[in-house]
């Protein structure tokens, strides 16, 4: 469910991110609680436990660690709440997930030393009084968090009538929605739709609010400001032994405003806008070591921010196009055999992809060049296919202003597999190792057809036959699509995993992907299924099983 609300977050960070207003934010809500709720999935994969327990205590300290600016350190002080409900149990009921739910929003109130109403706070308040109202009820699970949805959306709507700021800027809370959209990412994994769900009816509330970047700038409210009691956003992490959290945020009370401190007696998460970050930063390392240690000046962020909005509408459209993104650390290009699976890497923050695959490999040129369009300092690629990792592991012969590292992925849900491994702070030894690491725990397969007769081991195959591939190894054959379909996934041993995605091509009929869908909720009702139209030629199915 973690990694489930990190994609959702991801699909819509940037609807988030325009609803940030004055004074300015930390940084971009929508980017901050994907990064907070991603470094949450990304250790709550890791768990070394199977319970309910073990998954949501390491997605707490993962959000800790990854927390990122205001709303970001909130979100991780919910989850932190809700993994002390969940602690010690296998599995959660309803009303076991709805008390979690309640003790999120007390851990969170608790960190905040000055509570805002009309903020994520109040969202989540309403969101977990629901949930516990519904499962007191008999609400199932799915009717419980759907109920729950449902309330924070309405509370959503009436944020701005709690912050004068947000009634201003014609917009509701960020962080607040960015809330509900993990929620609905939750949501997803119960009805089986994670790539629809809640973004229709997250919109609702905002629905007065221009979806162009253009008018998302320049209509929302900024203000500019001429002066800040305290201008300096500060955040960093203190590591150490028999930390004392109650007593630092007591002594750093009077020290600023947007005070947080939260964590555990050995790694504590501290933000506060100051006078003089220096000073902070002396109280703060007699406890321990200092780590991730992050200043903003407020006031000059503002006056960018002004600056740009100025000028925006005396810049031509040539103008526009011809400015360079800012270089970031790391960039990706992947390669995709059609638009649907093309469409999926690019949501999932692939930057460049080069549509190409079985019988059209990508030259080692063609690589290059996706690479040459990367503002980053280091480029990722994913072959996702044997043939094209050798082509690939060219290209850093070619490009030579920036680094090119090839992850040898051979399919599109090993592909997927090692982006979603991609720390975008992480070191690039441990990114490749982790990303590479993951290529191994992802089943794939593929249903085509064959196009003249042949024999491969015991298997008789004429032409036209519908054949079914495990890790590029035919291993069924048959006439029915949804038999030879099936078999290939028992092959795959899907029953004893957690997930199955279907990648369905664009000569599979609908029809069909409903029933084989059917056939699979119906043999085992908790592996979770995603389907997704990778519009892809030649292959009737790609099969990703993990």
């Amino acid at each position: 469910m973690m990694v489930a609300g990190a994609q959702a977050l991801e699909l819509k960070k940037q609807d988030v991110d325009a609803l940030n207003v004055f004074p300015v934010p930390d940084g971009d809500t929508g980017t901050n609680m994907f990064l907070t709720i991603q470094s949450a999935a990304r250790d709550a994969e890791k768990a070394t436990g199977a319970t309910i327990s073990d998954i949501a205590a390491a997605a707490s300290m993962g959000s800790l660690m990854g927390a990122r600016g205001n709303s970001g350190v909130i979100l991780s002080q919910l989850l932190r709440g809700i993994a002390k409900g969940l602690d010690g149990l296998a599995a959660a009921n309803p009303l076991q997930l709805a008390l979690a739910l309640q003790s999120g929003v007390d851990t969170a109130y608790k960190a905040v030393m000055k509570p805002v109403e009309g903020t994520i706070l109040t969202v989540a308040r309403e969101t977990a009084r629901a949930a516990l109202s519904k499962a007191k009820a008999g609400g199932s699970l799915l009717e419980t968090l759907q109920e729950a949805h449902k309330k924070g959306l309405e509370s959503l709507a009436k944020t701005p009538d709690m912050l004068p700021a947000l009634k201003q800027a014609g917009v509701v809370d960020a962080g607040g929605q960015g809330f509900l959209i993990i929620l609905g990412g939750w949501i997803g994994v119960l009805t089986g739709e994670t790539t629809k769900v809640g973004f229709q009816q997250e919109q609702r509330p905002t629905a007065e609010t221009p979806h162009s970047e253009e008018h998302s700038q320049a209509n929302q409210g900024f203000i500019q400001i001429e002066d800040l009691e305290f201008p300096y956003c500060t955040e960093f992490l203190v590591q150490g032994s028999d930390l004392q959290v109650d007593r630092i945020r007591q002594d750093l009370f009077d020290r600023g405003d947007s005070l947080l401190v939260v964590g555990t007696p050995e790694v504590v998460k501290i933000h506060v806008h100051v006078k003089n970050p220096g000073k902070i930063l002396d109280y703060a390392i007699q406890w321990g070591s200092l780590h991730q240690v992050q200043i903003h000046n407020m006031l000059e962020q503002n006056e960018a921010m002004a600056h740009a909005m100025k000028s925006k509408s005396a810049e031509s459209a040539e103008s526009v196009e011809t400015k360079a993104a800012p270089m970031k650390e790391y960039g990706v290009v992947a390669v995709a055999m059609g638009q649907g699976i093309a469409d999926v890497f690019l949501s999932l923050g692939v930057d460049e992809v080069v549509l190409g695959g079985q019988t059209m490999n990508p030259s080692t040129e063609d690589l290059a060049a996706a690479v040459g369009k990367v503002r980053a300092r280091k480029v990722l690629i994913l072959p996702n296919n044997g043939n094209i990792i050798l082509a690939a592991r060219q290209v850093k012969d070619v490009v030579l202003d920036r680094e090119v590292y090839v992850i040898p992925s051979k399919s599109v849900p090993q592909g997927i597999s090692a982006l979603l491994n991609l720390n975008p702070e992480g070191e690039t030894s441990a990114n490749l190792q982790n990303m590479e690491r993951s290529l191994k725990n992802v089943s794939s397969g593929e249903v085509t057809y064959a196009v003249r007769d042949s024999q491969f081991g015991e298997l008789a195959i004429a032409a036209g036959d519908i054949l079914g591939l495990v890790e590029d190894t035919i291993v069924e054959t048959g006439q029915n699509l949804l038999e030879v379909a099936k078999a290939t996934l028992e092959k795959m041993e899907w029953k004893d995993r957690d997930l199955v995605t279907i990648f369905y091509g664009e000569d599979t009929e609908l029809h069909e992907v409903e029933r084989l869908k059917t056939w699979l909720q119906e043999e085992n009702s908790n592996v979770e299924v995603e389907v997704h139209p990778g519009k892809q030629p030649l292959y009737y199915y790609i099969f990703g099983v993990e």
